[in-house]
């Protein structure tokens, strides 16, 4: 990475940052494809995106939790079983192409009925069962290790469309599920550490600063339909680069 080049690249994780925290993202898909662009060395991808990713989603996690926009009951039988899980998926490295291509494809169908879904108002809201949440989490836990994501980027559109939480209720529990994945799934490939460049300092603060100011604004500023279109956004980002890049 040039010096010329490393001021552009942290404003785009600034900005990469705000976009996903603002629907309780940490936004490790969007970290992802942007160092890709900006040729950062392969090995160094997954652990750079997973270091931004905890920051982020964990100062979301605090504002969301302030906001009082998080349920505990809601959220732990997703994450009893997807922190090991993750930190399975994390031990993995499996080609790109085996997997890739259709979760992009089932991300960007998720962003289609996500912005089909914002001219709607919320309806009843119904919980899963504790089974499927426990099975849904360890599913989205390991998928979350093996590609170097939180995992929220698949939680938050599935808890949304089956309704089974309020929208910024979703966010919040995003939040903190990215939180915990993000590090078992480090854990789990904790080697990959020494890959992690000299300059990620600078592009925590960028992704803390950014992921502040859009934290603040989905958990209490912004609304519903606009974070709906704003979660359809970061899925087709995401669903895009699993598919390209």
């Amino acid at each position: 990475m040039s010096a010329e080049l490393l001021p552009l690249l942290a404003v785009c994780i600034f900005v990469v940052a705000m976009l996903y925290a603002s629907v309780g993202h940490g936004g490790a898909s969007g970290y992802l494809a942007t160092m890709a662009l900006f040729s950062l060395h392969p090995a160094a991808l997954k652990p750079t995106a997973l270091v931004l990713n905890i920051v982020v989603a964990g100062v979301g996690t605090w504002l969301y939790c302030t906001a009082k926009q998080f349920s505990w009951r809601l959220f732990w039988p997703f994450a009893i079983t997807s922190i090991p899980a993750s930190f399975l998926g994390g031990c993995f490295n499996l080609p790109p192409h085996l997997y890739r291509p259709f979760l992009g494809v089932v991300l960007l169908f998720a962003a289609w009925r996500l912005f089909v879904r914002t001219e709607r108002r919320e309806g009843e809201i119904c919980p899963p069962r504790l089974p499927v949440a426990m099975a849904v989490g360890a599913v989205l836990g390991f998928a979350s290790g093996l590609i170097g994501v939180g995992g929220g980027i698949f939680l938050s559109p599935l808890m949304v469309l089956l309704g089974w939480a309020r929208v910024r209720e979703v966010s919040g529990i995003a939040a903190l599920f990215i939180l915990v994945n993000s590090a078992a799934g480090l854990l789990g490939h904790v080697s990959s550490l020494q890959q992690i460049p000299g300059y990620a300092p600078l592009l925590a603060v960028m992704a803390l600063a950014g992921g502040t100011l859009g934290a603040l604004g989905g958990s209490r500023h912004l609304p519903v339909p606009v974070i709906l279109k704003a979660m359809a956004m970061v899925l087709v980002i995401a669903g895009g680069k699993m598919i390209l890049v």
